[in-house]
């Protein structure tokens, strides 16, 4: 065998074991890659499990709906820094809105979103007993004025009993500060939570005469 055909053999091997390293490179990349991501989404789940105990355990020995919902606005704001938090309840003649005292940052605020919510808006977003942004708002009440919604990033979650309305929790920031996906995920996996708290604060306890 020649020289040249030595050199061009052994080329030949080169470049293969080159692109056999770089196909093993690759995958152990892609392997690392979702061992990671695994790991973040573990990390996650542990984070939405403790944060779903600490709001359920929050609710504990509330006396009134009323002390019901000024905890769990306390807690979500805790979660969510710079959050404004409201709660509308469906009533047999419309909507109650229930909310408390903000962070310091809304101060500066004189109105918040919740001036700007019509009663025909509100009943809306409950028929409607899905997860709203500003985006859908305008798609249930196209012929509402939302000029005064716009100063806000607003998203609306459900409240309901088996399916059933029972009205939803307003997150809002003034712009250009945004409630995110990320934000609206810790949250919403206690709603199913509250709304059964909701229901049991607002039956009637037995009479003991």
């Amino acid at each position: 065998m020649s020289q040249t055909e030595r050199h061009r053999r052994l080329r030949l091997l080169l470049n293969k074991l080159n692109k056999q390293r770089k196909q093993q490179a690759g995958k152990i990349d892609i392997l690392c890659n979702d061992l990671i991501s695994a790991q973040r989404g573990f990390i996650q789940r542990l984070y939405t499990i403790s944060f779903a105990a600490e709001f359920y355990r929050s609710l504990l020995g509330s006396p009134d709906l009323n002390h019901l919902l000024a905890r769990a606005d306390r807690v979500i704001r805790q979660e969510l820094p710079g959050t404004g938090v409201a709660f509308y309840l469906r009533q047999s003649d419309g909507c109650e809105r229930h909310s408390f005292v903000g962070d310091e940052m809304f101060a500066c605020e004189q109105t918040g979103p919740q001036e700007y919510l019509t009663p025909e808006l509100v009943e809306g977003i409950c028929k409607s007993n899905k997860i709203c942004t500003l985006s859908e708002l305008a798609s249930i009440d196209p012929a509402g004025d939302l000029k005064g919604l716009r100063r806000f990033s607003i998203v609306t979650l459900p409240l309901n009993d088996l399916g059933r309305s029972l009205g939803f929790m307003l997150l809002w920031r003034p712009s250009p500060l945004t409630v995110g996906a990320e934000e609206i995920g810790r949250v919403e996996p206690v709603m199913c939570g509250l709304s059964q708290a909701i229901r049991g604060a607002r039956v009637p306890l037995p009479s003991t005469d």
